[in-house]
């Protein structure tokens, strides 16, 4: 076990190329940080720099207080797992999880129980004489979790193992690494694109887009309070709807629209007068309204709809703006109407407000 941390760390390639810019971050030991963010965000070269398999251009990262830029990756003690499972087909799984303690010249014995004992907590231990050819995919990666485990090391290093898995065994994979990881206690960082995997899996999430961190913190608060605009559209399924407009009195006028500004945000709008800002609101705080007279609620165009079993995701146009709804299945006589219209409302309560400037968040969920 071991805390990490990095300070102001870059990197820049040749061609003055820069993929990581000022990344601050502080790993407690025994959490688990996942870095989640688009394609070409610079996550996966955080954490090659972390393993030491990317050098650091400028900044520092200390292993227990120890500054580990010019050490070695073998000498800092961390494991690491790949998208890639990298097994060695020749052999069985047995020998494939011991590989590195017999490298390092470690005692048969003590590598045979060793295996073992990892081998059950994955529940591979029915499989320890098997190759890799005779495995299923979920076992293979598995395999590679253990091969990593057996060598007891001071920080997991994960780069979007479960991207090779379907979706169901996906589902039971990331569960059962969470599980290990708290039974075991290390300290782990994990890298991922998918933001369900980042929700679900770590206990703090680290955003980044274009070599930037937008936001650290815990799922909770990162969905529920986003740090600006890119956060908020991102982290979420479906995404966050966005909405310009002007902010006039007690009103947020957009869309052709006036939306009722809630009372625990008027005072925190109060320097945004008269001015543009950009109003947030989630997929399932948008409702149908079944008033013929709520002056809220606005008559939008379905243009197409996905039935998800308790709920609709429901595509809508409105003054020339898609707008996303999560609509609860029993209106479905309202969804599948021939005439294509639906009268919504937004929950005020639960909107955001960002600048339209500098795109931070001005106000969330309270």
């Amino acid at each position: 076990m071991a805390n990490l941390k990095l300070v102001n760390v870059n990197k820049i390639y040749n061609g003055n190329v820069q993929a990581v810019f000022d990344f601050n971050l502080e790993v407690k030991d025994g959490e688990f940080i996942v870095l989640v963010g688009p394609s070409g965000c610079g996550k996966s070269t955080t954490l090659n720099m972390i393993a030491g398999l990317e050098g650091i251009t400028s900044g520092d990262m200390y292993i227990d207080g120890v500054r580990v830029n010019a050490m070695a990756t073998v000498e800092r003690d961390i494991a690491m797992v790949f998208q890639s499972y990298a097994l060695y087909p020749q052999l069985s799984v047995h020998d494939n999880m011991g590989i590195s303690l017999k490298i390092r010249h470690d005692d048969p014995l003590y590598v045979h129980d060793r295996v073992k004992d990892v081998a059950q907590s994955l529940s591979l231990d029915d499989y320890l004489n098997r190759l890799p050819a005779n495995l299923s995919g979920g076992q293979k990666q598995r395999v590679a979790l253990g091969r990593a485990v057996v060598r007891n090391p001071k920080i997991f290093l994960m780069d979007e193992p479960l991207s090779n898995l379907d979706a169901k065994l996906r589902t039971k994979t990331r569960s059962e690494i969470v599980l290990l990881q708290k039974k075991l206690n290390v300290t782990t960082v994990y890298v991922t694109h998918d933001q369900i995997e980042a929700m679900t899996m770590a206990d703090r999430i680290v955003v980044m887009n274009e070599g930037y961190v937008q936001q650290i913190d815990s799922p909770f608060n990162v969905y529920n309070f986003p740090a600006n605009i890119f956060v908020g559209g991102f982290i979420g399924l479906p995404p966050m709807n966005f909405v310009n407009g002007i902010v006039k009195g007690n009103q947020f006028i957009g869309l052709d629209h006036s939306f009722t500004i809630d009372d625990t945000q008027v005072e925190v709008l109060k320097n945004y007068q008269n001015k543009e800002v950009v109003l947030g609101i989630r997929p399932e705080n948008i409702y149908i309204s079944t008033s013929k007279d709520d002056p809220n609620a606005f008559t939008a165009h379905i243009d197409h709809y996905e039935y998800m079993g308790k709920e609709y995701y429901v595509k809508l146009c409105y003054e020339g703006q898609d707008i996303t709804a999560n609509i609860d299945s029993k209106y479905d006589d309202m969804i599948e109407s021939p005439t294509k219209e639906v009268k919504i409302y937004f929950d005020m309560k639960k909107a955001h407000f960002f600048d339209k400037e500098t795109t931070n968040r001005i106000v969330g969920v309270k």
